[in-house]
């Protein structure tokens, strides 16, 4: 198992804030709006981008921090092998990903992801 991506997700009532700041003042372009949540980014190859959420989607808590991964499942076995206990999931969510939650040592709700093959 390999890391993809990490997305860090800021959790606001108002999510339409952030465009002045990461669109119009720092050029980023919106590259993923399901109403719930908007992210920021540029399309060609990055390893950065900054979502702004409502809440984590499905009803679930904003995660702190979004890991994507090549393999959810691996990724899973492992922290359940390590002893961190999973509190969503792992679950395929209708917007086409496969997802579980986590909180790393520090407290943090981590949401460890990979996008589903169509």
């Amino acid at each position: 198992m390999k890391v993809k991506r990490i997305v860090a997700n800021v959790n606001t009532k108002d999510i339409t804030a952030a465009k002045r700041f990461y669109q119009d003042v720092l050029g980023l372009d919106l590259v993923m709006d399901h109403g719930w949540i908007r992210t920021y980014g540029l399309n060609e190859e990055m390893s950065i981008q900054i979502s702004f959420a409502s809440q984590g989607g499905s009803e679930t808590p904003t995660p702190d921090l979004s890991i994507e991964v090549d393999d959810v499942d691996a990724a899973l076995e492992g922290m359940k092998r390590a002893g961190f206990s999973i509190e969503y999931g792992p679950v395929d969510e209708p917007w086409g990903v496969r997802r579980f939650y986590v909180r790393d040592p520090f407290g943090k709700l981590i949401n460890i992801l990979a996008h589903e093959l169509s």
